[in-house]
C-alpha cells in the first residue's frame, strides 16, 4: 500500500487523529479531513479539525466507558454504505487507528466488502501523553523498552487475555490506557508479580488538551492518590522509574528496588 494525499471517491481512509489537541493532527490527516465528503469520528478525536470541511456530513460513532456506544458492527456497515455510494469517507479515531482502534477490524470488514482502504498514521497518546509531561518511556542506563497494554478489562475478568504478573517481570516501562476503573486490582497484580509498592506512577489525564494534568505517585498508592485527584478516563498510566524521573535529573520518587 501506497500513501497519497488525494482522496477517491469509493474509498475508506482510516485517519489517527493524534492524543486530542488539534494541533497533534499529521498534515496528511489534516488533508485527509478537508477532502471528505463524510467523517465518521470517535469522542476522543480532535473534533475541532472537523471545522476545516463544513460540507462535510458528521456522524459520530463513539462509545463511552459503560455509556452510550455505537456498536462495532454498525460503523463497520456505515462505511461501507457511505464508500459504495462512492464518497469519501475518513474514519477519524483519536490516537493511532491501530493502537486499540479497532483500526485492523475496520479494513478487514471494508476489504470483505470489496471497499479499498488506505491508512494515516497518527501520534498515539500511550507515547505523546506521558512525553507532553516530561516522562520519557526509555531512558538510558534506566530502562530499555516500553509495554503498552490496555486495562479496559478488570484483571481476573473472564474477558481479560494479559498476565499481569510476567508483565511486572519485564523489566520494561509499563504503560496502561484505559485502566482509572481498575486501577486498584491492576496495582495488586503488578505487586502480586514482583513490583514493589514504591514503583513509581505517573498518571496523564487529558494529554494535549487545555485540562492536561499529571499525577505522580507510587504504585501501593496509585488507586487512592488517584480517587482523591477525582481523576476521570481518559488518562494514562505509566509504572516504571521513569515515571518518577524529573527531566532536569531529580526524582520525584526515589528509584523501585525491583
Amino acid at each position: 500500500m501506497t500513501y497519497s494525499a488525494n482522496l477517491v471517491p469509493g474509498t475508506v481512509t482510516l485517519v489517527g487523529g493524534g492524543p486530542g489537541g488539534p494541533g497533534l493532527l499529521t498534515v496528511a490527516g489534516l488533508e485527509a479531513v478537508r477532502q471528505a465528503d463524510v467523517i465518521l469520528y470517535d469522542r476522543l478525536a480532535p473534533a475541532a479539525v472537523m471545522d476545516e470541511n463544513p460540507q462535510a456530513e458528521r456522524i459520530p460513532v463513539g462509545k463511552v466507558p459503560r455509556g452510550p456506544y455505537v456498536p462495532q458492527e454498525r460503523t463497520n456497515k456505515l462505511l461501507i454504505e457511505h464508500a459504495k455510494a462512492g464518497r469519501k469517507v475518513v474514519r477519524l479515531k483519536g490516537g493511532d487507528s491501530f493502537v486499540f482502534g479497532r483500526g485492523g477490524e475496520e479494513w478487514q470488514a471494508c476489504v470483505a466488502a470489496g471497499v479499498p482502504v488506505r491508512i494515516i498514521p497518527g501520534v498515539t497518546s500511550c507515547v505523546a501523553g506521558p512525553e507532553l509531561m516530561g516522562v520519557p518511556l526509555t531512558h538510558r542506563h534506566m530502562v530499555q523498552g516500553f509495554t503498552v497494554v490496555s486495562g479496559h478489562v478488570a484483571p481476573g475478568d473472564t474477558r481479560s487475555e494479559l498476565d499481569w504478573a510476567q508483565i511486572a517481570k519485564t523489566g520494561t516501562t509499563l504503560v496502561i490506557l484505559m485502566g482509572v476503573a481498575h486501577i486498584d486490582d491492576i496495582a495488586a497484580r503488578l505487586m502480586d508479580g514482583g513490583l514493589t509498592g514504591n514503583t513509581p506512577v505517573a498518571v496523564i489525564a487529558d494529554a494535549s488538551l487545555p485540562t492536561q494534568r499529571c499525577l505522580t505517585t507510587t504504585l501501593e498508592k496509585a488507586a487512592e492518590a488517584m480517587a482523591e485527584a477525582e481523576i476521570k478516563p481518559p488518562a494514562i498510566t505509566v509504572v516504571g522509574d521513569v515515571a518518577g524521573l524529573n527531566l532536569d535529573g531529580t526524582q520525584v520518587h526515589e528509584p523501585s528496588d525491583h
